[in-house]
């Protein structure tokens, strides 16, 4: 392999792996379409290609109001065990589609309760939808293997709520925890009993940090929670200076924490000012354990070979980046090592050889 550009295509047909993707930022837009005229939820518009088009301006707008008032459109349509099934299954076969061969899946159950489920029915919808894209996917020739992380809202006061579910259903599919929304001004710390739940129960968990709210949201979710990977973490960059790393930085490179970093997404909030200069290609060449990702791909219209292909086009990444990327991930996936070793011999290594 070289560090020759490759088109497109060659780079949809790599090996892909996905931490950091949430379930209600990646609908189709038809689905959405669809959904929303049989429950009867008005949309900027009912043309699945102009919706495409809303949503990637209302997420470029600068504007965090439109920002997140996307995710009401999406949220409404996913009320239902019917709608949840749906998009569930979408999920795993659109990422089929785009080469992932492994993919972690977060939502927070308390979003999809306003139809009457439960979490605990919330959850067991999206299963049933997981197992059903992931058999579609290996009857296709295309096998994906799609784990879910359970986020709790860190605003709101059913964390705790999410990380009994995360324990119960361990065994059906959810491979580990998340806290997600608004980081500015609600601190990982305010729910240490559930990340110490969590702990106590082996359950492995990742936090949003360091994207919205800087060093101290990072130290507090390392070394105050305890998390194992952490969601975002651009802001990492401010303890380094002039290549020097400060101590948190040299802790989260030499302990090998990887970081779940979403280029576009972090473009659309602000995060990181371009491509070309986003901090996920310094820390690779520093050695951290970056991760690629998409985030929200209906609201940064994006996929897996969008952000790679950008790397590749604007920050001059080769394909043994896309690899170690790619390598990265699945060495920091909450499944099995073995399993996680099995994916990385026997699935992307080989990829890698015959796409090029």
């Amino acid at each position: 392999m070289t560090a020759t550009r490759v088109d497109a295509e060659v780079i949809r047909r790599l090996p892909k792996a996905v931490l950091h993707d949430h379930l209600d930022g990646g609908l189709r837009p038809a689905t959405v379409v669809e959904l929303a005229a049989a429950a009867g939820h008005t949309l900027p518009t009912t043309d699945p290609d102009e919706l495409a088009a809303w949503y990637f301006e209302a997420a470029n707008s600068g504007d965090l109001v439109r920002y997140i008032a996307t995710f009401e459109h999406t949220l409404a349509v996913m009320q239902s065990r019917e709608g949840l099934l749906r998009v569930a299954e979408e999920y795993v076969l659109d990422l089929a589609a785009d080469g992932v061969v492994y993919a972690e899946v977060r939502y927070a159950p308390e979003l999809n309760t306003q139809g009457g489920l439960s979490m605990s029915e919330v959850v067991e919808a999206v299963q049933e939808g997981l197992a059903a894209g992931m058999a579609k996917a290996a009857a296709a020739g295309t096998p994906v293997r799609v784990g879910t992380l359970l986020c709790g809202m860190r605003m709101f006061d059913r964390v705790r709520e999410a990380a009994d579910l995360a324990v119960a259903y361990r065994d059906a599919g959810v491979v580990g925890f998340d806290i997600a929304g608004a980081e500015d001004g609600f601190p990982p710390a305010d729910h240490l009993a559930a990340f110490e739940y969590l702990r106590g129960e082996s359950v492995p968990f990742t936090i949003h940090a360091g994207e919205a709210h800087g060093l101290p949201s990072i130290h507090q979710a390392l070394q105050v929670c305890g998390a194992q990977r952490i969601g975002h973490g651009v802001r990492i960059t401010e303890d380094i200076v002039d290549g020097k790393l400060g101590r948190l930085a040299s802790w989260v490179r030499d302990r090998r924490v990887a970081l779940e970093m979403c280029p576009t997404s972090n473009l659309q909030t602000g995060a990181a000012t371009s491509i070309a200069e986003h901090p996920i290609t310094a820390l690779k060449d520093l050695g951290f354990r970056v991760t690629l990702n998409t985030d929200n791909r209906l609201v940064s219209g994006t996929t897996m070979t969008r952000e790679m292909s950008l790397l590749v086009e604007e920050a001059g990444w080769s394909v043994e980046d896309l690899r170690t990327v790619t390598v990265n991930a699945l060495k920091s996936a909450f499944i099995p090592f073995d399993e996680r070793n099995a994916l990385i011999r026997d699935v992307v290594l080989p990829g890698y050889e015959a796409a090029l």
